[in-house]
């Protein structure tokens, strides 16, 4: 019996700073034993919850079933213990499999090294059982297995999300330094938008924020277009539990209305991008695009504007930067009346030249950037 059966415990690996609002959703799904931890959160689960959030989760990037945990002073006790697990229960020698590895605070060092430790160990044991093996895949395999070690101890997990959700599939075109759908996730959720007011992204590029907030609105699983879950590997999957769970989802959706989420830019490339991507959404069609410099913008009333301005991450953009974030706080004050505006603002000096007072900056990271959430209210 793996780790995860024993104990019916997961872990959900969720971007530094998200940690809190992880806690909250995984409240939302009716799960009760929780524990933060640094980038995740672990949680007690069954298989009815570990597929639905798997399903419909928004912020997480992927759910791991640890098989087992043991003391790792080396590569060789590492290889040797991860030959005893029982691979031939989870993947066969006609499917493919990846590793990705963290390692920190050990005496074994390199990450990399040790996932090549696993990898062998995987095969080897193939090769004994059977006399064949499994392929590795890094780019689409069938299953992705996790090693994580800290402080000596190792912990070996399947990937039950089958690779990072935050590829949801939507995002077909892509725009310079998008940002991340679960981040975008994260920002929809913050704000609060339940479809009561008008949303608005005046600098939209390639839509991401809109499409985040319309999956949002209409109830529509988060990953309604993946079909490669790895806990369809563990030993314990319930093919007609899981059918039940997509069936159920799909009772929930509702569709969006016209005229209630829109989204601007001034680029042709961007708003192209944007079409595409939401075409890939059910009733995405419903989300008007238009050409617009914010600057030209019609006034707007009541309604929620959300955006995620450049940050002038191109040589020679930097110096253009301060002036566009000051004529953009000018539209907020002059053009958006009765209006809540959230600014994801992913340089936190340019700030200060919106020339508005938020009345609340919430952390947030997208990537490598240690952002800023604003919230400022225009009356």
């Amino acid at each position: 019996m793996f780790e995860y059966q024993k104990y019916g415990q997961y872990f959900g690996q969720i971007a530094g700073g998200m940690e809190d609002l992880g806690e909250e959703e995984l409240k939302e799904f009716g799960i009760k034993q929780i524990k933060k931890a640094y980038r995740g959160i672990y949680f007690v689960a069954d298989q009815a919850h570990l597929y639905r959030l798997n399903l419909q989760a928004t912020m997480f990037t992927r759910f791991l079933a640890p098989l087992l945990s043991f003391d790792c002073h080396s590569t060789n006790y590492l290889h040797s213990t991860a030959m005893d697990i029982e691979w031939e229960k989870i993947i066969s020698t006609d499917k493919t499999f990846a590793i990705f590895a963290t390692v920190s605070n050990s005496k074994i060092k390199h990450s990399q090294y040790a996932g090549l430790v696993l990898k062998d160990a995987i095969v080897d044991r193939f090769r004994e059982q059977t006399g064949s093996r499994p392929s590795v895949d890094t780019n689409e395999p069938d299953l992705w297995i996790n090693l994580h070690i800290d402080k000596n101890k190792a912990r070996i997990s399947v990937d039950t999300s089958g690779g990072s959700l935050h590829r949801r599939g939507y995002r077909e075109i892509s725009t310079e330094a998008p940002i991340q759908e679960t981040v975008a996730a994260a920002i929809v959720r913050i704000t609060g938008w339940n479809g009561k007011t008008k949303l608005h992204d005046p600098m939209c590029g390639s839509g991401t924020l809109l499409s985040e907030a319309l999956l949002r609105y209409c109830r529509i699983p988060t990953g309604f277009k993946r079909s490669n879950f790895g806990f369809k590997y563990l030993p314990d999957y319930d093919e007609k539990l899981w059918r039940e769970i997509q069936n159920n989802s799909k009772k929930n959706i509702r569709t969006l209305p016209e005229n209630l989420i829109s989204g601007s830019d001034i680029s042709d490339y961007a708003l192209d991008a944007a079409r595409t991507n939401n075409k890939l959404i059910p009733f995405g069609k419903n989300i008007e695009f238009f050409k617009e410099d914010f600057r030209d913008l019609p006034d707007f009333k009541d309604t929620t504007i959300i955006c995620n301005p450049p940050y002038g991450i191109r040589l020679g953009e930097e110096d253009e930067m301060p002036l566009l974030y000051k004529e953009f706080g000018d539209f907020l004050k002059n053009k958006c009346q009765n209006c809540t505006a959230w600014i994801y603002i992913g340089n936190r000096d340019l700030i200060k030249h919106i020339g508005l007072k938020p009345s609340m900056k919430y952390p947030l990271k997208n990537g490598s950037l240690d952002g800023r959430l604003l919230k400022i209210e225009i009356y």
